[in-house]
């Protein structure tokens, strides 16, 4: 199996308006979060009223402006993503003082829109982010009334474009997942201890320019709402962990980032893929071993049989599940605009 994974050096407004008609499946992003300082110029230089209503403290005006930019990406994903397709979009409220302290909600921004554009809101999921911090308020020390809870979640908000899809069985039995993995990754509450490949050297220096995160997110994502042959977009690609993560799961991928420099760095990810992608499938697969012993353990069968696989599985569904590693990773394409990856894929 060969997957291709595109990064275009652009403006995703314009990148994005350029995709053809139904031309991904799977959206997975996580876009610069209006009203966190990191991003004030970014979005300033887009849209010079931006800066006008900060400097003039007129935070919720600047709020709305910047969903105004987000909006021209949102806008186009109807025309863009399949039918039945999925969007899942990773956002954080923010918390500032302009005025006033405040808090800033971009998921109940965000969701407000995308359903404007036509999708439908589905079950979300709460994702607790690794903290350092040993106090849970900030404000008025140990005094009641003027404390507030410190942030330590972000929003994982899910959409469908349209009706359900029904893609080639064939395709689908190959991706499924466990009955174990399905139980854990169909909570409402994740929680992730970090990234799993750390990152050095250039690609370190670049995410401090982004808001990357970890690798288990957008791969549980890919895993949960994609088979195989499904292209995977990021129109807000950072340091490139969503193309990462549909790499290593067998999935083509769409990138789409303004700076030069994060894609550039990316060179340096696709380096450790294929080793990362043949630990993450055999971490998989020694997982289930180890659900099926516990099972057996406490004295439970497991009724059916894996098709390419010397174990058990609970249910029909997953007899015909079949992981594949990515081999080999080549870099076909590397002009000032555009990147491509081809990466070939053996079942395990």
């Amino acid at each position: 199996m060969q997957t291709e994974h595109v990064v275009h050096v652009a403006d995703a407004r314009e990148a994005v308006a350029e995709l053809g008609d139904d031309a991904v499946d799977l959206v997975v992003t996580s876009p610069p979060y209006p009203m966190v300082e990191m991003w004030d110029e970014s979005f300033t230089a887009q849209d010079p009223a931006i800066g006008e209503a900060l400097a003039a403290n007129e935070g919720d005006r600047a709020f709305e402006l910047m969903h105004d930019l987000l909006d021209e990406v949102w806008a186009e994903l109807p025309r863009v993503v399949s039918e039945g397709g999925i969007v899942v979009v990773n956002v954080g409220p923010a918390t500032r003082t302009l005025d006033r302290f405040r808090q800033y909600p971009n998921h109940e921004a965000i969701s407000r829109r995308l359903r404007d554009h036509g999708f439908q809101s589905l079950p979300g999921v709460l994702w607790r982010k690794p903290t350092n911090s040993a106090a849970k308020f900030m404000g008025s020390g140990m005094r009641p009334p003027n404390a507030y809870v410190t942030l330590e979640h972000e929003h994982l908000l899910v959409f469908r474009n349209g009706g359900l899809r029904q893609p080639d069985p064939e395709r689908r039995d190959a991706a499924a997942y466990f009955w174990e993995e399905r139980n854990e990754w169909f909570s409402d509450l994740w929680e992730f201890t970090g990234e799993r490949q750390a990152l050095s050297g250039a690609a370190a220096e670049a995410r401090d320019r982004s808001g990357a995160f970890p690798l288990d997110l957008p791969l549980r994502l890919v895993r949960m709402f994609s088979v195989y042959g499904d292209t995977v977009l990021d129109p807000f690609w950072g340091t490139g962990t969503t193309s990462l993560a549909a790499l290593v799961a067998g999935r083509p991928s769409v990138g789409i980032e303004r700076d030069p420099d994060l894609v550039r760095a990316f060179d340096a990810r696709v380096a450790d893929a294929p080793e990362l992608s043949a630990d993450l499938v055999r971490e998989r697969l020694d997982r289930h071993r180890e659900f099926v012993a516990e099972r057996r353990a406490d004295g439970k069968t497991l009724q059916y049989d894996a098709e390419h696989y010397d174990f058990p599985v609970v249910t029909k569904q997953e007899r015909r599940i079949r992981l594949y590693e990515a081999t080999t990773v080549t870099r076909e394409d590397a002009a000032a605009e555009r990147r491509r990856y081809v990466a070939e894929h053996d079942p395990i």
